[in-house]
């Protein structure tokens, strides 16, 4: 009978083992006084190497990894294992409750930090997992909730990482490496700059090029380097609005010198040299990590109807066994998970839901389009429809201390023009794997009783609070403008009661 691997990895530590007792025995029958601690030392390498073969025998599913700490193997961005490959860990929703529980698996007492933004560098391999959700108190990071193995939208620079306590006294490694200090282009080049595209197919994309001062021309690094940054550029040439912002070599550049690091905008500015940057150049990653971008003259613009989420705000209990489908997209706080897990009559719990509508308006000039190609979209077999878009919206309840007090809401959504003006003719729609989408002039509405259409604040205390409600939250798809993508709203919560007011629009 041919031996499973777990039974092949068990024989093979058994023999590793068997050999450094031989070997050892051996010496000790051979070895005199003089020779001893030659011995000791040739027993102690043997020793660590067996422990080195041991730690690879334990690399089996959901293993993980930290890669590119500089300050031991405490920090660095989380590498996981799966299907015998390891993968990288997107940054959406990462924060101290995954970080901890990456650093309990990993043998350490706990989390210092989580990092995000490719803190560590940019992510080295494919993303194995995405919007992760722990509780805390899960022992591994498989274990927890995501969007499952794969499914993902992030590019290489939204690494998630961690630094974890280790048993060494605190040191300046213990805490999270500092990133050089910020201060605005023109301020520190103050003999002026200058901005070019180079490489692109046409003249409206390529790489960042930017000349500073009297300096040759160098490129621009990609940390941190978002459609905001992309949008500033695009509107200092005179190209229209940024549809992608691209953090690689694909327009070449490789061999050009790296003038400036850690740029970032508000996305408003009307020239690159009124944002911040890096007064030390300091760019992780490869040497391709390039900052580059393509523009186009007509561009979408979503605007969050924010009146009609005041009109329809209300509460509503409803019991798990009703919410099952909306529990597979994670719609429900973690406790709801906890029930499942605990109870054997979990779906008999009830959950209390600020449900209301979410409308949008496309008033651009153009199509709103998925961040993803049609092949990559998501069957869900619970609604019966493929999801375009992993985060179309975010739902959140924030305390007077800035804290988020309930779950926000993560949902892939289903783009489709359910309303449009006179004259308009609705072009998208989800039924049958059809194209999605939101026309020109056309909107698309979720209304207040479709599932996900709310927040779970069933663990939250009755009181005064704010909700804000996101659209195209990481902006991932390119815009005229984000600042009309947001409603920031009061909410008043009783036991018996809420309701939203004093509504005001923003951006994410």
């Amino acid at each position: 009978m041919r031996p499973q691997p777990r039974e092949a990895r068990l024989a093979l530590a058994l023999l590793l083992l068997l050999l450094l007792l031989l070997t050892c025995a051996f010496e000790f029958c051979a070895s005199d006084n003089d020779t001893w601690p030659v011995t000791r030392d040739t027993k102690a390498r043997m020793m660590k190497k067996l422990r080195t073969d041991y730690r690879k025998l334990k690399k089996q599913e959901g293993a993980l990894k930290l890669v590119g700490g500089e300050s031991g193997d405490h920090e660095g961005n989380v590498e996981i294992l799966h299907d015998g490959k390891w993968g990288s860990v997107c940054d959406d929703e990462w924060d101290d409750l995954e970080a901890d529980v990456v650093c309990r698996q990993l043998g350490f007492n706990g989390a210092i930090s989580a990092t995000a933004n490719g803190h560590f560098g940019q992510a080295r391999r494919r993303y194995w997992m995405d919007n992760v959700y722990c509780d805390g108190t899960e022992d591994e990071l498989a274990r927890c909730r995501f969007d499952g193995w794969g499914v993902s939208d992030c590019g290489g620079n939204e690494a998630a990482g961690v630094i974890c306590s280790h048993d060494e006294e605190p040191t300046a490694t213990s805490v999270p490496r500092q990133k050089p200090p910020k201060s605005r282009i023109k301020d520190t080049h103050q003999r002026g700059t200058a901005l070019r595209l180079s490489g692109g197919r046409v003249r409206s994309e390529g790489r960042i090029e930017i000349k500073l001062g009297v300096a040759d021309w160098g490129v621009v690094c990609a940390d941190s380097w978002s459609m905001l940054e992309a949008a500033v550029v695009c509107r200092q040439l005179g190209l229209g609005y940024a549809s992608v912002a691209t953090q690689s070599d694909f327009f070449g550049g490789g061999a050009t010198p790296m003038s400036i690091s850690g740029v970032e905008c508000r996305g408003s500015e009307g020239n690159l040299a009124d944002c911040l940057h890096d007064m030390v150049v300091d760019c992780p990653g490869t040497a391709g990590n390039i900052a580059g971008v393509v523009c186009q003259r007509e561009m979408a613009d979503l605007v969050f109807d924010h009146i009609e989420l005041m009109r329809t705000a209300h509460l509503e209990d409803r019991q798990l066994y009703w919410l099952q489908c909306a529990m597979e997209e994670n719609c429900v706080a973690s406790q709801a998970y906890k029930m499942q897990k605990e109870s054997a009559n979990w779906y008999l719990e009830t959950r209390r839901l600020l449900r209301f509508t979410a409308r949008i308006l496309n008033a651009g000039t153009a199509d709103f389009r998925p961040s993803v190609p049609k092949h990559l979209w998501e069957w869900h077999m619970c609604h019966m429809h493929y999801h375009s878009m992993e985060v179309f919206a975010t739902f959140d309840v924030i305390d007077s201390s800035g804290n988020k007090v309930a779950e926000g809401h993560k949902a892939s959504f289903c783009l489709e023009d359910n309303q449009c003006m006179p004259g308009v003719e609705p072009r998208y729609k989800c039924a049958n794997y059809g194209d999605q989408g939101i026309s020109v002039n056309c909107s698309d509405i979720y209304k207040h009783n479709i599932d996900c259409q709310w927040v779970d604040i069933s663990e939250l205390e009755p009181g005064h609070y704010t909700l804000k409600v996101a659209v195209n939250p990481e902006f991932k798809v390119g815009e005229m403008s984000f600042d009309n993508n947001a409603a920031i709203c009061r909410l008043l919560y009783t036991e018996t009661f809420a309701t939203v007011h004093s509504c005001i629009m923003g951006r994410p």
